[in-house]
């Protein structure tokens, strides 16, 4: 037996069999090395234990972390305006998720990776079909009041989100998921999720990944500008809304203390000043930077630009249910004149990846790669249409928001479908009239027969599967209802195991390739800008931006 076998067999002593068997995915290659440490981390194995589980099995060690910078500076941020009072409850904007994220923390971090590492949770793992989750909470943990972060700091906060009556914004996220009342504490240091349904991805669902998720005081009544009260590595030292914020190192910190003494963020109504601002000095961080807007930064020598993988992307939906799309044929025809390596590479300035009109995008490793990727064809788009009856063309309205790239967007979608005969007449609004009230019937997005919309970066694609396309999912702008489609959304969110969510995965993007309901042309990376000389700068794709090891060289 040789040695590394030896500290395999010993490495899987007293591991699950659903534990085990990921391990023997690795073993026999059917998943890859990143697969599965991603996916290790989802099921609560620590990211020691995932290394020395690698190397056992003869993949040699992980890359070592870059040493730590300098103590002391001032780190600047530009951002954009909280548009709301922050409230971890119903905050939903960039700018205001940046600001509450600098002092409140989260059970676990969604990382660049994808890969899920411990906060203020220690630990998880799901009961034998993933309907219960224990999670383990870090001790000594204070918050800057000064009391100490339990399990009932843990079940208040999380009951706020999951509670109807407080119109949470997390409750895009826990509908169907997790009641109020579902969390519970099992001692000071250990709570349990008893969730609605059986549910593979779910420790996302209280991550950095769902940003309201931050852990505040039981006690907390509402307020929150008042105190910004949190276990952060950063205290609050002063807050001025529509202008900016500044924060101070938190000496009482659980983990390793912040670099920075001090970190200040100046508010900005739109990205050109914050371009200016960082090419004048006068701040060493652009938060998140549009591609087409940040060109001339891509190219200048005095900036660092952190591009992060994403599933980032703009949905294009066409109604299934009236009008000339309700044929699929159509709706094949519309997808099939899209020059999508165009899109990346001429639109993205080569900052997204090409998308398969499914929301498994290539950053998941739950995506089957062996789906045909779509491209351009003219030909089979007329052939289509002349099948569906609609040879001559038809006219339309594609009704979107003013927002990144979206308008130009829209644009080369509008003289990509006149080849085959569609005259669309582009109604562009500006976001808070695109939006409504995000109801149907009451929204520009959900009641336009055909429309773009934003959709922010997720670390699993539960969100996108189940609102957007599920019959009864709350954003189902394109009334796309395919009773084959929900049971497959649902086994694949029930799914504990990599290797059968991939099996479901599969099945999902051929049946939306068929059915295309909704265009995934592209998944954009995000773009953050720094100085030429800041390092240590973490930011996320959810717009979070973790500043506890910048340094200034």
């Amino acid at each position: 037996m040789s040695k590394n076998y030896r500290i395999l067999d010993l490495l899987r002593r007293g591991r699950t069999p659903l534990e085990n068997h990921l391990i023997d995915g690795l073993i026999d290659g059917r998943i890859s090395r990143r697969e599965f440490v991603r996916h290790g981390s989802l099921l609560g194995l620590s990211l020691p234990l995932l290394g020395r589980i690698g190397m056992a099995a003869g993949f040699g060690a992980a890359p070592s972390l870059a040493r730590a910078g300098a103590p002391g500076a001032t780190i600047r941020v530009g951002s954009s305006v909280p548009a709301a009072a922050i409230d971890p409850v119903t905050i939903a904007d960039a700018g205001g998720l940046l600001v509450m994220q600098q002092v409140a923390e989260f059970l676990c971090i969604d990382g660049p990776d994808l890969v899920l590492k411990p906060a203020l949770a220690e630990s998880w793992s799901p009961n034998t079909d993933g309907t219960v989750w224990t999670f383990k909470l870090r001790k000594g943990v204070k918050f800057h009041s000064g009391g100490e972060m339990k399990a009932d700091d843990v079940v208040a906060s999380i009951d706020r989100l999951a509670d109807p009556a407080n119109s949470s914004n997390a409750l895009s996220v826990f509908s169907g998921i997790l009641q109020k009342g579902a969390t519970k504490k099992v001692d000071d240091y250990t709570v349990e999720f008893h969730l609605d349904a059986p549910n593979g991805n779910f420790p996302y669902m209280v991550s950095s990944d769902n940003y309201n998720a931050v852990i505040i005081p039981a006690s907390y009544k509402g307020g929150y500008e008042q105190s910004f009260d949190g276990t952060g590595p950063f205290k609050i030292e002063k807050y001025t809304p529509k202008v900016g914020a500044s924060f101070v190192r938190n000496d009482d910190y659980w983990g390793e203390k912040a670099l920075p003494d001090r970190t200040e963020f100046t508010f900005f109504t739109d990205i050109q000043p914050q371009i200016l601002a960082l090419q004048g000095g006068q701040i060493d961080i652009i938060n998140q930077m549009p591609v087409l807007a940040g060109v001339a930064v891509l190219n200048d020598p005095n900036v660092e630009v952190i591009s992060l993988k994403s599933s980032a992307h703009q949905q294009l939906h066409m109604h299934c249910d009236e009008g000339p799309t309700k044929d699929a044929r159509v709706r094949r025809a519309i997808a099939l004149c899209l020059d999508r390596e165009k899109l990346a590479a001429g639109l993205m300035k080569g900052r997204a990846v090409l998308g398969n009109d499914s929301p498994f995008a290539a950053v998941y490793p739950s995506t089957d790669t062996s789906v045909p990727q779509r491209k351009q064809d003219i030909a089979q788009a007329k052939q289509l249409m002349e099948a569906a009856g609609a040879g001559k063309g038809f006219k339309m309205t594609l009704t979107t928001e003013r927002y990144l790239e979206i308008p130009e967007y829209a644009q080369l979608i509008q003289n990509w479908v006149k080849e085959i005969g569609i005259e669309l007449e582009l109604n562009i609004l500006d976001q808070s009239a695109y939006y409504g009230d995000a109801v149907f019937g009451k929204s520009n997005w959900l009641d336009s027969a055909m429309g773009i919309t934003d959709y922010g970066h997720r670390g699993v694609p539960n969100v996108y599967l189940a609102a957007p396309l599920k019959s009864d999912g709350t954003w189902n702008a394109a009334h796309f209802k395919n009773k084959d489609y929900d049971q497959m959304a649902a086994s694949y969110i029930a799914a504990l195991d990599l290797e059968a969510q991939k099996a479901t995965a599969g099945k999902i993007q051929k049946l939306l390739l068929e059915e295309t309901p909704v265009i995934f042309g592209y998944f954009y990376d995000y773009l953050t800008a720094t100085a030429k000389g800041v390092t240590g700068v973490q930011p996320t794709a959810m717009s979070q931006l973790f500043l506890e090891k910048a340094s200034k060289g």
